[in-house]
């Protein structure tokens, strides 16, 4: 490894809820850095969600973020001239990463709503515990089960 280890940067909270998680959401989110259009799709979803579940939309974002964290996954390890499918835990970066991963690849796979909807929708299924996004945790986690034979490799593992 060259050179020194990249810095983590702090990123600020969002200006209307104040949570850096969703903050991090609308980063995810974001394409071609149009940060306001992600923003406004974000709010408008939670704008949904508030008319939806009566709920505070922030307390259900939270929640479906929450439910849709993988604890375990496999990972790729080359032994001895055969790969294996190793299982491991997942850190809390990663967990965050690859949860917004899920949900925003979910909205985007829905068809013929505005974004907002879409993402609201996703987000309200992932708080009950359903939906594509509680899917794709349930197939890793399965993987990882279906794996637990190789988790003896996991030591020699980075």
């Amino acid at each position: 490894m060259r050179g020194k280890k990249a810095v983590r940067r702090i990123i600020k909270p969002d200006p209307k809820y104040g949570s850096v998680v969703l903050a991090k959401f609308i980063n995810n989110l974001m394409l071609n850095g149009k940060k306001t259009t992600a923003q406004s799709i974000v709010y408008g979803a939670m704008e949904k969600i508030a008319e939806s579940t009566k709920r505070d939309p922030l307390k259900v974002f939270e929640e479906a973020i929450k439910t849709v964290q993988p604890q375990v996954e496999v990972r790729s390890r080359r032994v001895g001239g055969a790969n294996y499918q190793v299982p491991m835990p997942v850190r809390g970066e990663r967990q965050d990463a690859l949860t917004f991963r899920w949900v925003i690849g979910a909205a985007r796979a829905k068809k013929g709503q505005p974004m907002a909807e879409k993402l609201a929708t996703v987000l309200a299924e992932a708080a009950q515990g359903t939906g594509d996004a509680i899917r794709k945790r349930d197939d890793v986690h399965r993987m990882a089960e279906a794996n637990k034979a190789f988790a003896h490799f996991a030591r020699f593992a980075k």
